[in-house]
């Protein structure tokens, strides 16, 4: 192939994956505006019949309990689909317009209890079904040199959807609620007709070369209803393998999540004990944080492509550290803001590369759609853990030291990386990183 022919199909190929990249950010924003707004207000709905704060975060966890059973599972059942379609589009054009339809019942049902909690159950049992499957078409489709990239964009485009909420909130919440609960659903809509029109991942690299792992397997005369893996024939196979980096990473990422998560959660309360901020002074600590992130993910993700991605997550990650201890130190709102920008900068190559190394590390391309899932629900089980252990941590020390007890949460996660990083150097796999 001469060079001008070369830089053309290279070009070509740049183009593809920008394409891919954009209609995944797309969904992926579609999704997470409804999961924002959903968490944003249905406790207000709730407290219309309740008064126990404990049972409103009850019912408010449920969609995450559900996801840590369903998102494994249904990536799995996506990694075995075989349609003209492919394997992840039938699940997004099926469950999108479900879950858009419920998203719009859940105000109307909001005058009874029991209606309320069905449909809100509903909701979230039909968008756990798809919640995996739009991130999993990056590997599906990009190469595993530029998922870094992708991921940042699909990260980006989530994190853009807490202005969409704020917007929402403050412009028609208040005076037309069933408007802002629709919007949400539209956009759900707009992007899966987007989708549907232009996506056909029965042609994608991952497709193709799971389509010819599962003949080679039929003519090894291998078990027709085995020759797929399940959740838990992925999940065993992780757990038994001599080589425990994949299992390592699951549980750094669940380290860090929970540190992520406490940092997120329990600002309010900090600003509130530890620095004499009034509740909505200490609930604005984290959104100068919010625009650091959106600035700091893409540079992530070069960085991560040029040096290597557990280097560059653990030169993050330990930012993140440094973060928090300063911000222990310099005890102010000013040192807080700053202390949380400078951490959530770093926090970004993590969140943005965790994924990618995880999908890197699997064996086969048959199972991204299973790794997306269990990387979900590590993430997951962080933000439901992470909380907990700080505030028990902070039950001891006092809330002054809160930033430093996250800081020590992080700092385990750390380590586990590091100790990937030389498994990983030993094992003298280069592709990974």
């Amino acid at each position: 192939m001469t060079a001008p022919a070369a830089k053309g199909a290279q070009g070509a190929k740049g183009a593809h994956t920008r394409r891919i990249t954009f209609l995944v950010a797309l969904a992926v924003f579609a999704q997470e505006s409804t999961w924002n707004f959903y968490e944003s207000q249905l406790p207000p709905l709730l407290r219309e019949h309740l008064t126990s704060a404990a049972v409103v975060g009850l019912l408010m966890g449920m969609d995450n309990l559900l996801g840590i059973f369903i998102q494994p599972w249904i990536g799995n059942r996506s990694d075995r689909t075989r349609t003209s379609w492919g394997r992840r589009m039938p699940y997004l054009v099926a469950g999108m317009p479900v879950a858009a339809a419920l998203f719009v019942v859940i105000p109307h049902a909001s005058g009874s209890l029991p209606l309320l909690i069905a449909v809100m159950f509903s909701y979230a049992l039909v968008a756990n079904t798809f919640k995996p499957i739009a991130e999993a078409l990056v590997p599906d489709f990009v190469a595993p040199e530029r998922r870094s990239r992708a991921n940042a964009a699909v990260k980006i485009a989530s994190s853009l959807t807490v202005i969409v909420t704020a917007l929402l909130s403050l412009l028609l919440v208040d005076d037309h609620l069933y408007i802002a609960f629709t919007v949400p659903a539209a956009l759900m809509l707009l992007s899966v007709a987007i989708l549907a029109a232009t996506v056909r991942d029965n042609r994608s690299p991952a497709y193709q070369a799971a389509v010819a792992e599962a003949a080679e397997a039929a003519a090894a005369d291998a078990v027709s209803d085995r020759a797929e893996p399940r959740v838990r024939d992925t999940f065993l196979d992780i757990l038994r393998s001599p080589d425990r980096s994949r299992l390592l990473l699951l549980a750094a990422i669940l380290l860090f999540s929970s540190a992520w998560a406490a940092s997120r959660s329990l600002v309010t309360p900090y600003g509130m004990e530890a620095l004499d901020l009034t509740r909505g002074e200490a609930g604005g600590l984290t959104l100068p944080s919010g625009v650091a992130f959106l600035l700091a993910a893409y540079p992530s993700a070069l960085f991560a492509e040029r040096y290597g991605r557990l280097r560059v997550m653990t030169a993050g990650m330990c930012v993140f550290v440094a973060a928090m201890v300063l911000g222990t130190l310099a005890q102010n709102p000013t040192g807080t803001v700053v202390a949380l920008c400078v951490g959530a900068a770093g926090a970004s190559s993590f969140l943005v590369n965790a994924v990618v190394v995880l999908w890197n590390l699997a064996p086969s391309a048959r199972v991204f759609g299973t790794y997306a899932g269990m990387y979900t629900v590590s993430w997951a089980s962080g933000g439901f853990l992470g909380p907990a252990l700080v505030g028990a941590m902070v039950d001891v020390n006092g809330w002054p030291l809160m930033l430093l007890d996250i800081a020590l949460v992080a700092s385990l996660s750390v380590a586990v990386i590091i100790r990937i990083s030389r498994l990983r150097r030993r094992n003298s796999v280069a592709t990974v990183a």
